[in-house]
């Protein structure tokens, strides 16, 4: 064994942790600081001096269940039910299906009702949130829910519809969780005025905006081999005062504001 190479490999791996550690440290420090100066002003009154206002905040249980899962693997046998469309399995976790006879996603008053593709020709339909419709691109991006609460963000998780200049539906991309675990790591849950308190205290919530919508869910947290885990996720939607809307993302448990990758799933996967 080559002592001297094992030893320089340690000292790296050792100051490598060392800088991670640190990091740690200095996000703790500043959040720290962050509540220490707001523990002076209730979050309440600061939000007020900055005209920051919200409507009733959403009911919550203080039950933070982290939840596993693992990537169903769609066979042959599960698409064939559905029909009317041909689809390809990649990696056993991804399809890719087109319509034979496109769907309209329509509705008499000319507004988008995804109620039929949803049911009949895509697999456990139901368990998939819209999130957002981009008509430019002729395509809706909806995420999987573990029982009510959307999973945001995760390739995993996802459903991406596209249709013609119709309305119709031509083909979809998606992919799914299941065997859905939970744990609690005994911690109680961010509740939603501390999570607004922890977007103003990083200066995120601007003078004279707005806290439009409130809802809980879960963001990937971290990747085992085939086993993904995800943390509760306060999602917070803001308007701005010049109207913008801006979406928001925060660890339920850890307070930590999240960031995600948003490329398509249909780019992610080609």
């Amino acid at each position: 064994m080559d002592w001297n190479k094992s030893k320089t490999i340690f000292i790296i791996v050792f100051s490598i942790v060392n800088v991670f550690l640190y990091s740690l440290y200095r996000d703790k420090l500043t959040d720290a600081q962050n509540v220490q100066v707001m523990g002076k002003t209730s979050i309440e009154e600061l939000l007020k001096i900055d005209n920051v206002t919200y409507d009733e905040l959403p009911p919550y249980k203080n039950d933070p269940f982290y939840l596993s899962a693992k990537s169903m693997k769609f066979t042959d046998e599960k698409m064939e039910k559905l029909g009317n469309q041909k689809f390809e399995i990649l990696d056993d976790t991804f399809l890719k299906s087109k319509l034979n006879k496109p769907v309209s996603v329509l509705n008499a008053k000319g507004t988008f009702d995804f109620t039929e593709i949803l049911t009949k020709y895509v697999l456990n339909g139901a368990e998939y949130e819209l999130w957002d419709v981009d008509e430019e691109e002729q395509k809706a991006l909806f995420f999987q829910k573990e029982k009510t609460n959307p999973i945001y963000f995760s390739h995993n998780a996802m459903l991406t519809l596209h249709w013609n200049e119709k309305g119709e539906v031509t083909d979809y991309e998606q992919s799914m969780l299941g065997e859905f675990g939970s744990f609690n790591r005994k911690k109680d849950l961010l509740t939603p005025i501390d999570a607004i308190g922890n977007l103003y205290s990083r200066g995120h919530l601007k003078q004279d905006s707005k806290v439009k919508d409130m809802t809980l869910g879960y963001s990937t947290h971290v990747q085992v081999s085939e086993t993904q885990v995800f943390a509760p996720t306060w999602h917070i939607r803001v308007e701005l005062k010049d109207g913008v809307i801006e979406d928001y993302f925060i660890n339920a448990i850890e307070g930590m504001i999240i960031e995600f990758q948003r490329e398509p799933l249909e780019e992610e996967n080609e």
